[in-house]
C-alpha cells in the first residue's frame, strides 16, 4: 500500500504485556498506510526485530537511553525483570524522556502528526499538547478495567476506615456497579501519596490519558459493548477504539515475546488427545512463592491431568530462595504426562493447540484474549492490577472458573485438583460452549468487515484527518 503521509510516533511501554500488544497494533496500522517511528530505550529493541522485518520502508525507531532513576537497578530496562514495585519508579524514569523526545519532533523533516502511547505513558499527553498534535491513548487492558482504572484516578474513592484492608469500593457509575475490596484496587493507586512527587506524576499521567483525543483498546466490541458505550459516555466522545483481540503476526506465533526454553512443548501435544491438557502459566511478570508453587504441584499431581506448566523463575528484587523453586521430585513423578517449561513459552500456539482444554491464568489481559481466542476455558487466579476486573469479566460472561484470588494467596491442592479435573471434563460444558461462542466472536471480529477491523479503518482515518 501507498504512505498515506501520515506519520506517528509509537511508544510503548517497557512490560511484555504491554509492549507485545502494541506493537501488534503498529503492525495493523502500517498495513493500513500509516508511517511510524517507534521509541525504545536500547535493550527494548530486540523486541522490534520480526515488526521491522516486516516493514522495512514504514517503520523506523527512535532509540533513547533510559533515564536513571534510584529505584531501577542500573542496567534494566524492562519491567519484567523487576517486582511490582518496579512499575513506578519506570514510569517516572520514562518521563524524564519529555525533552529529547520534544527535540527530536521539532527537529523532524515529517515531524509525527499524533503520539500513539501506552496509559502508563499519560505524560506524552502534555508533551503533544507542546507539540500541537493529537495524542492517543493505547490500554493494553480490557474496556471493564480502563473503565475502573479512569474512575480511580478521575473520582479518587477513599478508604472510610484506613485501617482496612476488606473495605469495599463501589464503582457504581459503570455498567453492573463492580466493587472490589481495597487490597484488589491497583496497587498503583493504593499507593498514591497527596503531595507526594512520584504520586502526583502518575495521578497527572492518568488524568492526562482520559484528556487524550482518544483511547484505542485491545478488547472488540461483542466481548465488552457496554464498556466501552460507557466509556465512550464518560469522556464526552466516541474516539474509543475497541481493536482487538490484537494477534502476532503468523511467522512470530512460536517466538512471541521471546525464544522458548523447551523446543518440544508443542511436539508432545501432538501425542495428546483434544482437550485434555491444561496449561499453567502466570504471565511474564509474577513469580509465585514457594509455598504457592507446591499447592500449584500437588493440585497437578493429585489431578492426574496432563498439564504443561510454564514456570517464571526468579529475578531482580525476588528472594530467590523464598519463591519460583519447583518442589523436589515433582517432575520426576509426573514424567510422561506433564511438562514444566523454565522461561518463556510459546504461549499463544500452546493455547491454540488442540489438546489444550483449560488455562490457569493469572487474569492478564493478553493472556486472557489469546484464551478467548483459543477457545480454552479460563481458571481465573488474578493477583493485582486489573486482573480482578479482567476476572469479573471472565465470570459474569461465563468463561471462566474461580481458581483462587490474591498474589499471596496459597490455594487447597485439593480444590485445585478438583478444578483441573473439570476444566477437561463434561461438567464444564456450560462453561465450554460460552467459551466456544466468545471464540466464534473473537474471529469474525478480526475477520474482512468485523467490528474490530471497522474500528481499525476509523481509527486510521481519525489520526490521519
Amino acid at each position: 500500500m501507498q504512505i498515506s503521509g501520515t506519520h506517528i510516533l509509537v511508544f510503548p511501554y517497557p512490560a511484555q504485556g504491554h509492549m507485545l500488544s502494541l506493537l501488534d497494533l503498529t503492525h495493523q496500522l502500517a498495513i493500513r498506510g500509516v508511517y511510524i517511528t517507534i521509541l525504545v530505550t536500547p535493550k527494548n529493541l530486540p523486541s522490534l526485530a520480526s515488526l521491522l522485518s516486516a516493514h522495512p520502508t514504514t517503520i523506523t525507531t527512535l532509540v533513547l537511553p533510559l533515564p536513571p532513576h534510584p529505584g531501577n537497578p542500573s542496567g534494566i530496562e524492562n519491567v519484567k525483570d523487576l517486582p511490582m514495585s518496579g512499575f513506578s519508579a519506570m514510569m517516572v524514569a520514562l518521563g524524564d524522556l519529555y525533552k529529547p523526545v520534544l527535540t527530536w519532533a521539532r527537529n523532524h523533516s515529517n515531524p509525527p502528526s499524533a503520539i500513539l502511547s501506552d496509559f502508563f505513558l499519560g505524560w506524552t499527553n502534555r508533551l503533544a499538547k507542546e507539540l500541537g498534535i493529537r495524542r492517543y491513548c493505547y490500554s493494553p487492558s480490557g474496556a471493564l478495567a480502563l473503565s475502573v482504572i479512569f474512575c480511580l484516578w478521575k473520582y479518587q474513592p477513599k478508604r472510610c476506615d484506613k485501617t482496612d484492608t476488606n473495605e469495599i469500593i463501589k464503582f457504581d457509575k459503570i455498567p453492573n456497579s463492580p466493587q472490589y475490596p481495597w487490597w484488589q484496587i491497583s496497587p498503583v493507586y493504593r499507593s498514591y501519596v497527596e503531595g507526594d512527587p512520584t504520586s502526583e506524576f502518575i495521578k497527572e499521567g492518568f488524568l492526562g490519558d482520559i484528556e487524550s483525543c482518544g483511547i484505542v483498546i485491545n478488547s472488540f466490541t461483542e466481548l465488552e459493548r457496554i464498556y466501552v458505550d460507557y466509556l465512550k459516555e464518560e469522556l464526552g466522545h466516541d474516539r474509543v477504539f475497541a481493536v482487538g483481540p490484537l494477534l502476532p503476526l503468523g511467522t512470530e506465533v512460536i517466538e512471541r515475546g521471546g525464544p522458548s526454553s523447551n523446543n518440544d512443548v508443542l511436539s508432545w501435544l501432538n501425542t495428546c488427545e483434544n482437550q485434555t491438557v491444561v496449561y499453567v502459566c502466570f504471565g511474564s511478570h509474577l513469580v509465585l512463592t514457594n509455598s504457592q508453587m507446591v499447592a500449584v504441584a500437588s493440585g497437578l499431581e493429585k489431578s492426574g491431568v496432563k498439564f504443561v506448566w510454564s514456570v517464571k523463575e526468579p529475578t531482580g528484587g525476588h528472594v530467590a530462595s523464598e519463591c519460583g523453586r519447583i518442589p523436589e521430585g515433582f517432575e520426576d513423578r509426573v514424567a510422561g504426562r506433564g511438562l514444566v517449561v523454565r522461561g518463556w513459552a510459546p504461549q499463544v500456539a500452546i493455547l491454540n493447540h488442540d489438546s489444550v482444554g483449560a488455562f490457569l491464568t493469572h487474569c492478564g489481559w493478553n493472556s486472557i484474549t489469546e484464551g478467548v481466542v483459543a477457545e480454552v476455558l479460563l481458571l481465573t487466579w488474578p493477583m493485582s492490577a486489573d486482573q480482578y476486573s479482567n476476572a469479573t469479566l471472565l465470570h459474569d460472561l461465563k468463561v471462566g472458573m474461580k481458581a483462587c484470588e490474591g498474589e499471596k494467596t496459597v490455594p487447597d491442592s485439593n480444590v485445585l485438583a478438583k478444578l483441573f479435573i473439570k476444566s477437561v471434563s463434561d461438567e464444564s460444558r456450560v462453561e465450554r460452549e460460552r467459551a466456544k461462542e466468545f471464540a466464534k466472536a473473537a474471529k469474525k471480529a478480526i475477520c474482512e468487515k468485523g467490528s474490530s477491523v471497522a474500528e481499525l479503518d476509523r481509527l486510521v482515518a481519525n489520526v490521519s484527518c
